[in-house]
């Protein structure tokens, strides 16, 4: 390591190497998107994106907009197993995975809210490296834990010692601060099944509770208790009654007060099921009883296509359900960029949800595109559906990506590419400028704004000094325009609040044209490599 390098960080072969993205544009294909302009209620969502493309050009494209929008992200990235190469090189392909996510989770970063949450799943091939490298992007005290899930229910003959769980990597800005934003779990029969009420309370069902706690010693909550029996009693050692004297007495008076049977037991207090928290605070234990696991998914997966076999290992809905719940409310924005089966987008549109998907592989037509008009129809019956009574509703746009903005022609010049029309480029132009996309129709040259009053216009002619007078004397006092053109035949300072700059040469220093896909061998397996032990005949015997 550099003497000058003090920081503490993962480093691998490769990692001084960033991409330079292009800022591409999304392309609507209206003939693919379902019931997009069609409205039934407020309640109906219809903001909702599923991009076909390189994921982290996806991400790119979606920075302008969405940057601190996205209350919830759940990605199922690759696992890195190594079972879907035959020979490879495990340190290379190690730095490509690391390279590959850092890429990716950089601008998951920018699209978060404060109040958001990242959420990761992944198993031990990669688990500790990907902490590690969370830590190093999001901060170490944006770390709030990884759920244990238990997404094996057998035992394979395969492994030296049994897989029998994943893990969920969580995240959130405001680190342990994001308890005050989190939703509680709902409470369930097995949690409520505990408060009982044998002496026929007026108040309902209760359980005993302790009036102690462990801590520091303080003299007011050091008092002597007398049991109904006769016995004083003290705070168990290292510890303090939890209220002072005269609280205990107000509850004592009120018959929240136990002693046990005989009268002769260390008090305990009376916790009422209906004063309690409507619901649970989420613990890092999901037993697949709770939320599913694989073949549970994968059951969901088939019973939806023929083709369901084609993902190995797809996430069940109740999993997606568990995130969903902890981490958002209706009307809040989802995002997955490794969709995979498209279970994320399912879920969330049946809980009303907004989510954005985002898949490279072709299943995003063959798939996702038939599973999702499935559950907009009301015909999914799997999955949640029973369970939260969905009977359909909503739509979605269907996305591409567009073209480079420029490609080389014959005499290896890079030009603007002739897939492009006059809007196509003037929205490219102003994400590359760091504009806003708002045509104004009343004002033929304000193509879009930085500010209030900044503006850019976009052409492909050639401008003269009379066209360039003329737009000036359009503008207001404190107005500024920003004008990309093919060339302009005037002097580029002649005019005090128009900036002029050459299409392509403004744009061709500022990332990497020509190239639409950044994903690894790897990344390109449907949902994920499969999982140690995730194919059924590794698996024998039940849960033990």
């Amino acid at each position: 390591m550099p003497k000058n390098k003090t920081k503490l960080e993962l480093t691998w072969i490769g990692k001084d190497q960033r991409p330079r993205l292009e800022p591409r544009i999304l392309l609507e294909d209206p003939e693919k998107s379902y019931h997009a302009n069609e409205r039934v209620s407020d309640q109906d969502i219809f903001d909702n994106r599923l991009i076909f493309g390189d994921n982290l050009l996806a991400l790119k494209a979606l920075e302008q907009e969405f940057a601190g929008k996205v209350k919830c992200v759940f990605i199922d990235p690759p696992y890195n197993t190594g079972s879907a190469f035959e020979h490879y090189d495990d340190g290379i392909e190690h730095s490509l995975w690391l390279s590959m996510m850092r890429d990716r989770l950089e601008i998951i970063r920018n699209l978060l809210s404060n109040d958001g949450s990242l959420w990761i799943t992944i198993d031990d091939n990669e688990g500790h490296y990907l902490k590690v490298l969370c830590d190093e992007i999001f901060g170490r005290a944006a770390y709030l834990g990884s759920a244990v899930w238990e997404n094996f229910y057998g035992r394979s003959n395969a492994a030296a010692i049994s897989p029998a769980h994943n893990y969920v990597q969580i995240y959130a800005p405001l680190g342990n601060d994001w308890k005050r934003v989190r939703n509680l779990l709902p409470r369930d029969e097995k949690s409520s099944s505990k408060y009982k009420n044998p002496d026929k309370d007026p108040r309902g069902p209760w359980r005993a509770g302790p009036i102690f706690a462990p801590g520091e010693r303080h003299e007011g909550l050091m008092y002597e208790i007398k049991t109904p029996s006769g016995r004083s009693v003290k705070p168990p050692r290292g510890s303090h009654w939890r209220m002072v004297e005269a609280e205990f007495k107000k509850l004592f008076d009120d018959g929240r007060i136990l002693f046990g049977k005989d009268g002769n037991n260390t008090p305990a207090i009376k916790l009422f099921l209906n004063e309690v928290q409507s619901g649970l605070v989420p613990r890092t234990w999901w037993p697949h009883t709770e939320v599913g696991h694989s073949q549970e998914g994968k059951r969901e997966a088939q019973a939806l296509f023929d083709e369901g076999n084609l993902f190995d290992t797809p996430k069940p809905e109740r999993l997606i359900e568990r995130i969903i719940n902890i981490a958002t409310n209706p009307g809040e924005i989802i995002l997955d960029s490794f969709a995979g089966s498209g279970t994320t987008g399912a879920v969330a549109h049946k809980m009303g949800r907004r989510w954005i998907m985002v898949e490279l592989g072709e299943h995003c037509q063959t798939y996702i595109l038939p599973r999702l008009k499935q559950v907009i129809d009301g015909t999914d019956a799997g999955g949640i559906t029973q369970s939260i009574k969905w009977q359909g509703g909503g739509g979605f746009r269907y996305y591409r990506l567009a073209p480079s903005l420029l490609t080389k022609d014959k005499w290896d010049n890079w030009v603007i590419s002739p897939d492009y029309d006059a809007a196509m480029l003037a929205q490219a132009m102003c994400k590359h400028e760091g504009f806003t996309y708002a045509p104004d129709p009343e004002t033929w040259w304000n193509q879009g704004h930085a500010t209030e009053k900044d503006f850019i216009y976009v052409t492909t002619q050639t401008l003269t000094h009379e066209q360039l007078s003329a737009i000036h004397q359009e503008l207001d006092a404190d107005q500024s325009l920003l004008i990309c053109c093919s060339a302009f035949r005037a002097d580029p300072d002649a005019f005090e609040r128009i900036t002029l700059k050459k299409i392509p040469h403004a744009v061709l220093g500022q990332c990497e044209f020509g190239r639409d896909d950044y994903s690894l061998e790897v990344a390109n397996l449907p949902d994920a490599a499969p999982d140690a032990g995730s194919v059924d005949d590794l698996f024998v015997g039940d849960d033990a």
